[in-house]
């Protein structure tokens, strides 16, 4: 019987769940606290752990399960999304043979091993071996899932992140961001020019009054602590499972802005994590949507709500006690001023919102030659060196603050970067149709109260996990389908307003 069928679909699937959640944590375990002298063991664990699931997600009888529930599928709209995605799922996982699952795990771990080695020394080649063995893998993935999928290569690694907006409807996107943020850029740099140029609180900032900071932040943004926790990593990130999410974030001693912010950003992504349906926890339609509404939700909570005058105002006073700063430069019009200070820089995760764009161009283009194959490894470099000069106007001293600044392509993301700049539009379009539709949220910001912004997501964006496609959440919860019309105008609002 198909409602059988579906009901053992679900256990099989909640158990499926149950293992990558493992496998998340190993991750984090990994880029936190385990002592270097583990990769290689734990290079074995994910490479077991991988397997099991990959046995699983292949096991024919799930092929027959899947068949006879679809034959009837349910009527209710969470659980027909539900098997909607578990198929989606399964044609992932089925494009793929178990030794290149296996290759792929091995490589990235100890591409991830040299990563955090050659990033503090700007020593590309000691990474080019590992980084050469990722992306050729990588390719074999995408050529084996564009077959499945009958989609291009590359389009077969951004499905992962990204189903429900198709690569020509990026490249519009993107175009338009293309024709637009040049000039757009130059006016607010130009406009900039008219006043004084921000104070930068003089340091040292010791890391754990940083720290204490950063977890008042995540209090006042509503962060459960009960259901997660704040660590220290090489890249900023957010992993784990529902009722247990972790967020990493780095310090720099001379500017505690860059630990701020990265804090509130991942705190976005943490906060979808803790909001999404309880009920649905261990199936697909109970996870996040996509990586486009996720990565809306940090940069809504960074860019949008943790960088607006409103919430600076607040938070001045605090960040000032909690650091201990004394001298000029803590009074609240300056740190907004300095949170939203437009320049170019060399790291992204930095960049201010009117460059992000740019640095998100840049690697999508180098990993799109480098999954077709136009583009060698060893190439790298050079060509990001170029595309920072073009895009950004800025050319990087050394590969620390060039290649090798991101963690994504060592773990073998490919495909996700767009999601980033597709989440700055979301991001934007989301916080608009937040604050027209609840007016008291930006007053509550400027008492430091997220919960009117916090209750909203929670409605419109967390509480739907994977029940509808990035386009039908965004249409739902703001009346349109994404665009660049609220990014564009949240950018003159605010830099030109």
């Amino acid at each position: 019987m198909t409602a059988a069928a579906y009901q053992q679909l679900e256990q099989r699937f909640a158990h499926i769940w149950a293992l990558e959640q493992a496998q998340e944590l190993l991750h984090w375990d990994r880029e936190t606290l385990m002592p270097s002298g583990g990769a290689s063991a734990r290079g074995e664990q994910l490479a077991a752990l991988e397997l099991v699931v990959h046995e699983r997600m292949t096991d024919p009888v799930l092929s027959d399960l899947l068949d006879n529930a679809e034959v009837d599928a349910p009527n209710d709209p969470w659980p027909a999304a539900n098997l909607r995605l578990m198929r989606r799922e399964w044609r992932h996982a089925n494009a793929l043979g178990a030794d290149l699952v296996e290759a792929s795990s091995r490589a990235v771990s100890a591409a991830v091993a040299v990563w955090l080695n050659a990033r503090p020394k700007a020593d590309f080649q000691a990474f080019l071996p590992a980084f050469r063995e990722v992306v050729g893998l990588t390719r074999e993935v995408a050529a084996a899932k564009a077959e499945a999928l009958q989609v291009s290569p590359y389009d077969a690694l951004l499905n992962r992140y990204e189903d429900g907006i198709s690569g020509d409807e990026i490249d519009r996107l993107f175009a338009r961001l293309a024709d637009v943020l040049p000039s757009l850029r130059d006016r607010i740099l130009a406009h900039q020019e008219t006043g004084a140029a921000p104070a930068l609180p003089q340091g040292p900032f010791a890391a754990g009054r940083q720290r204490a900071l950063g977890e008042r932040l995540m209090a006042f943004a509503g962060f459960d602590t009960d259901s997660g926790r704040l660590d220290i990593s090489a890249h900023p990130f957010t992993a784990g499972a529902p009722g247990d999410v972790r967020i990493t974030t780095r310090f720099d001693e001379d500017d505690f802005t860059s630990s701020v912010m990265a804090v509130m950003h991942e705190t976005g992504h943490a906060l979808y994590e803790q909001g999404l349906p309880h009920d649905w926890r261990f199936q697909p339609v109970g996870q996040a949507a996509n990586m486009t509404v996720h990565e809306s939700q940090s940069l809504l909570v960074e860019m949008q709500a943790a960088r607006s005058a409103e919430f600076l105002g607040f938070i001045a006073p605090v960040m000032q006690q909690e650091l201990g700063g004394t001298g000029q430069g803590w009074d609240a019009d300056n740190l907004h001023r300095l949170t939203i200070r437009v320049g170019p820089g060399f790291i992204r995760v930095d960049a201010d919102e009117v460059h992000y764009p740019f640095h998100i161009t840049l690697r999508t283009r180098l990993e799109r030659a480098l999954i077709a194959g136009e583009m060698d490894p060893g190439d790298v470099p050079e060509a990001w060196n170029t595309g920072m000069a073009e895009l950004v106007g800025v050319t990087p001293p050394d590969n620390r603050l060039g290649c090798l600044q991101d963690i994504h392509w060592a773990t073998g993301l490919f495909g996700y970067f767009p999601t980033y700049s597709l989440g700055a539009l979301a991001a934007a379009q989301l916080f608009r149709a937040a604050c027209d539709q609840v007016p008291q949220i930006k007053p509550s910001l400027a008492q430091g109260d997220f919960a009117p912004l916090l209750i909203w997501l929670r409605e419109k964006v967390h509480g739907q996990g994977s029940l509808l496609s990035t386009q039908e959440l965004l249409e739902q919860a703001s009346g349109a389908q994404l665009g660049t019309a609220a990014f564009e105008a949240h950018l003159e609002q605010r830099y030109l307003g």
